[in-house]
């Protein structure tokens, strides 16, 4: 089964390519792998304290995810799994990708404004060619009822 990666953060846009990425999986057949990736400056604390932050962080990501997963299942009858990662995001993005054979679309939310499409997207357009999967990229402001037509 061809699966989109899509990944979970803070952004605004993050839910837009969720949307989308469900939608598609939805229409296609495929499926929803989540990723969300801990950066490595959070844990740059005494090993005690570090080790408890990643575990809180473990657990922010799990409760965002199924807010997200409940509307997957609801909405478009997906089962998404969710990746957790620690490390740099794109390192960790593009080794997601190759270790998991089963993604086929990489799916990512652009910021819109004058900030530009964001920080992933400028990075993992610059290494696309190093990628064995194509990119989407999903306006941040779509709307719904756009996301719905075009997939």
């Amino acid at each position: 089964m061809r699966k989109f990666l899509v990944i979970l953060d803070d952004s605004h846009e993050c839910l837009n390519a969720m949307r989308f990425a469900a939608m598609r999986a939805a229409n296609t057949g495929g499926g929803v792998e989540v990723l969300s990736i801990i950066p490595p400056d959070e844990f740059n604390h005494w090993i005690g304290v570090g080790a408890l932050m990643r575990e809180e962080a473990r657990e922010r990501i799990t409760v965002h995810f199924e807010v997200f997963a409940k509307w997957m299942r609801d909405r478009q009858g997906i089962d998404p799994e969710l990746v957790i990662r620690e490390g740099e995001p794109v390192p960790e993005i593009l080794s997601q990708v190759r270790e998991d054979k089963e993604i086929g679309v990489l799916v990512l939310g652009a910021g819109e404004g004058k900030h530009g499409p964001g920080p992933l997207v400028t990075q993992l357009t610059r290494s696309s060619a190093d990628l064995p999967i194509p990119i989407t990229i999903v306006p941040g402001n779509m709307t719904k009822e756009r996301l719905e037509a075009i997939t």
